[in-house]
């Protein structure tokens, strides 16, 4: 990068986390360092949940994606305003009235400890693989601009968030959320605004669309009823309905934003802010990488989007192979240039044939392009022995590298970086929070000091952030970050959901129904992802209803139901 950009990214970030420190109160003592004393107005904290959500995963890994696969991911989303409307008047009241630190207190209150701690276990587990999934999105880009492997990136971006968090607590994670939202919304119009004006003169945003759509990137409705397909609009609607409910409602890295919040009636409007804007937001993303790609179908881009990768094939023992690939993707590019331009010219004439006829040709065009990519990466894989090697993470950031001007490129890299510090800061502050109160405070160390559960907290968040920097540099290879966090999030949502379903809306479940209804929704998941080609958002129902079936089964001959040992407290 140009030493402004690096000016830009090292004052824009001292900044945000100065400012984010200095509204910090009250951190000495517990309730003020996990839930700011409740003091957090709703629009701060609606803006809170939804940074966590928006981050530098989405600037990457969904821009990513939709370069790759187009708009049918917002299908994805269509359960979230249901989601939050359905949260925001059951679970959001028992945690807010309840007066918990984490929603895994509420469950110990209604059945049992066990329940609770293994509850909170799997939480830990989901949370910590999830965030070195978000730690692996920055570190991508460093290692673009740095020349540095993945594993040194994701200990320099971790280790500065360890500190933030350790020192600022949820308040300075939440007002520093606030600015860095502000940031990402700009960064992805700026990513936008490049690319329709990188589009070469007579070619119109219009126009580019159309190429878009020829190459069915703008579909965004798939109504197949198809269990092994990802994205479709009953996986987006029901499916994900499971997962957004278990994430925003059972998920301590979610929960504990809103309960931040001043007030029962401020924690409801600070969660149904996502409802309004999350999908507006993502259509934003999603047309961002839509339009990258219109750029490079306009414009020459790399065979590769991973420069290092391509220069080591370049000097390797398949350089000749490659080579030869090159000359093979500089043809089609230029083929497939010629078809965008003609369906442009094809537009303006209103001639319906030629319109049809100029499609089908970019379809074929663009097919071709990516048949040659494909052996492009089979190749790479050959050669160096990673069959997981993807590029889809390094699209965006190259895009951001090489076309935008000075100045600009700082700007996004400092959005892509506090988005990434940002929600590190804001999970690693949840996984501290459930290590501490939930395992530390209730089983080995009832009574102490607000300062030793805080210094036992500080050394928790670093134990975490190392754990994080350890699966940043595995997820990085595993595909769409995007997806990835999702996968992991999948595979134990649905059974946790399962659980505080059956606490707040079954009386008579019962302890045991609770914990052994958990053990078989995880057990009904894993069977699925490993002996079914399921997609993953429907481990989420699986998960779901096997908890809540199996429980409320071993419930009606729990003895315990019958000495009246259960509470409902």
């Amino acid at each position: 990068m140009h030493p402004v950009d690096w000016v830009i990214v090292v004052a824009f970030t001292a900044w945000i986390v100065y400012d984010g420190l200095k509204r910090t109160k009250d951190s000495h003592e517990i309730e003020g360092y996990f839930l700011a004393k409740r003091s957090i107005p709703w629009w701060a904290a609606g803006i809170s949940v939804m940074a966590t959500q928006l981050s530098a995963i989405t600037m990457i890994g969904t821009t990513g994606q939709a370069y790759a696969d187009g708009m049918r991911f917002i299908q994805f989303y269509f359960g979230l305003p249901l989601a939050m409307v359905i949260l925001s008047w059951t679970l959001v009241p028992f945690f807010y009235n309840s007066r918990v630190y984490t929603a895994y207190e509420y469950l110990e209150q209604r059945f049992d400890a066990k329940t609770r701690s293994i509850t909170s276990l799997l939480f830990l587990l989901s949370r910590g693989l999830s965030v070195g999934a978000v730690v692996s999105a920055p570190a991508v880009v460093l290692s673009l601009v740095l020349g540095w492997n993945l594993t040194a990136t994701s200990l320099a971006i971790t280790m500065p968030a360890v500190v933030y968090t350790m020192f600022g607590g949820v308040q300075a994670v939440t007002w520093t959320d606030v600015k860095t939202m502000t940031l990402i919304v700009v960064g992805f119009f700026v990513i936008i605004v490049t690319a329709v004006l990188g589009l070469p003169e007579g070619v119109s945003l219009g126009d580019g669309l159309a190429v878009a759509a020829a190459t069915d990137r703008l579909r965004s409705f798939d109504f197949s009823f198809d269990l092994s397909n990802q994205y479709t609009f009953w996986s987006g609607t029901i499916a994900a309905l499971f997962l957004f409910c278990a994430y925003f409602g059972a998920d301590q890295s979610q929960v504990q934003r809103y309960l931040t919040a001043r007030s029962l009636p401020e924690a409801r409007q600070s969660l149904l802010m996502s409802a309004y804007w999350k999908i507006p937001l993502q259509v934003i993303v999603l047309l961002a990488g839509v339009l990258v790609f219109v750029f490079y179908t306009f414009n020459p881009g790399p065979l590769i989007f991973r420069a290092a990768a391509e220069a080591r094939l370049r000097s390797g023992r398949a350089a000749e192979a490659y080579r030869a690939l090159e000359s093979e993707f500089d043809a089609t590019f230029t083929a497939r240039r010629q078809a965008a331009v003609e369906l442009a010219s094809a537009r303006a004439s209103d001639d319906v044939a030629r319109v049809s006829a100029a499609r089908s040709e970019m379809r074929s065009r663009e097919s071709a392009m990516q048949d040659v990519r494909a052996r492009a990466t089979r190749l790479l894989r050959e050669t160096e022995g990673d069959t997981s090697f993807t590029d889809v993470n390094y699209i965006i950031p190259t895009f951001i590298l090489t076309q935008l001007p000075i100045g600009l490129i700082g700007l996004l890299i400092v959005g892509i970086l506090m988005a990434a510090t940002d929600t590190i800061a804001a999970e690693l502050n949840s996984l501290s929070t459930a290590t501490v109160i939930d395992f530390y405070k209730r089983r080995m160390r009832p009574t102490a000091t607000d300062a030793h559960y805080l210094t036992v907290s500080k050394i928790a968040t670093g134990v975490w952030g190392l754990f994080a920097c350890g699966i940043a540099v595995w997820a990085a290879e595993l595909g769409s970050l995007i997806e990835v966090v999702n996968r992991f999030g999948s595979f134990f949502y649905g059974s946790i959901l399962g659980v505080f379903i059956l606490a707040a809306g079954f009386p008579r479940a019962t302890s045991n129904g609770a914990f052994v209804g958990l053990i078989a929704g995880m057990a009904s998941v894993a069977w699925a992802a490993t002996f079914t080609n399921v997609a993953f958002l429907w481990h989420n129902v699986i998960g779901v209803v096997a908890a809540v079936v199996v429980g409320l089964a071993v419930s009606v001959v729990d003895p315990a139901r019958k000495t009246g040992v259960v509470t409902t407290r």
